[in-house]
């Protein structure tokens, strides 16, 4: 496992990989960024020492340089030792990203990014400068355990995320990855906990987002399973006794029935959509975000809310 996620060897110009990222000044900016974008396009990072954002961003930023092995390069200015550079570069708040190529600014972002839209930043350069754009090891190896937890091989999926995780503690795709390992194995407390130790700054990330709400439905599921047939009793007494269909959607969700779970909770905002101040609607959202946009019920039962909704 070690070696899918290891450094690997240096690509594009082949520099070192100490040479990827350095700390630079108004004095060297020319030599380290003008003459240097000449060779790969080089990221120039403005941070600041106070800047809390900063801490999130700069990270990242230099762990996705380090997977493009050499096809692009680092500068890290301090604007508080560069002020003058900071002015002529007209940078108003920080953090701020700059990428040069062949001499002159090419692309450029303010504030911190998630993880996914840095390394699209990258793989963009990447492509500007003609070198290799293909999945990194840890890209690589996120995609095994992605593939050993669609096909139900918990143990499997388990390790290659927690050695991701090794290698990258803060990896929010390794975080969320495990936690729903956790989950399917019916350990809530474990995913719950996972999920609970990513930084604040961190945590609205979609991954992470789509595992909490896995949680809470589980959480749900678990007080309503074991009562489908006295539920459907109900609902045969009073086909409008919503409180019955919201619980029976919750019993059909714990038994893996995600179908009829979608099923109750629409027929809920059919018969009566403002009830409990849209219950069924949000608790729709929620299966959604837990499922997956790209999940075909999903798909489906989007569509036939919106059909229901604006009728």
């Amino acid at each position: 496992m070690d070696a899918i996620i290891g450094a690997g060897a240096p690509k594009g110009n082949g520099a070192a990989a100490g040479d990827l990222i350095k700390n630079s000044s108004q004095a060297s900016f020319m030599a380290d960024v003008v003459d240097g974008s000449r060779e790969v396009p080089v990221i120039v990072d403005f941070w600041a020492p106070w800047c809390g954002p900063c801490k999130q961003l700069g990270p990242m930023l230099e762990r996705a340089v380090r997977e493009a092995k050499g096809a692009v390069r680092m500068v890290k200015i301090n604007v508080d030792e560069a002020q003058e550079l900071a002015a002529q570069m007209r940078i108003q708040s920080i953090p701020a990203v700059y990428a040069f190529f062949q001499g002159r600014p090419v692309d450029g972002f303010q504030g911190a990014l998630p993880e996914s839209q840095i390394k699209a930043f990258i793989q963009r350069l990447t492509q500007l400068g003609g070198g290799e754009a293909g999945p990194s090891p840890v890209e690589e190896a996120l995609e095994a355990a992605k593939q050993a937890l669609a096909e139900n091989d918990l143990g499997t999926a388990s390790a290659i995320y927690g050695q991701v995780l090794a290698h990258e503690p803060g990896n929010i795709p390794a975080t969320a990855g495990l936690a729903r390992s956790h989950l399917m194995a019916g350990d809530l407390k474990r995913a719950r906990q996972l999920i609970e130790a990513v930084p604040k700054e961190q945590a609205s990330a979609a991954e992470l987002a789509s595992v909490r709400s896995a949680i809470e439905l589980a959480e749900q599921a678990g007080k309503a399973a074991g009562e489908l047939e006295p539920l459907q009793q109900r609902l045969a007494q009073d086909a409008n006794d919503h409180q019955a269909r919201f619980d029976l959607a919750m019993a059909a969700y714990a038994t893996g029935n995600r179908e009829q779970a979608v099923d109750e909770l629409l027929e809920i905002v059919k018969r009566n959509r403002e009830w409990n101040e849209q219950a069924a609607r949000k608790q729709l959202l929620k299966l959604f975000e837990a499922m997956g946009p790209t999940d075909e019920l999903t798909v489906s039962a989007r569509r036939r809310l919106s059909s229901i909704l604006f009728s």
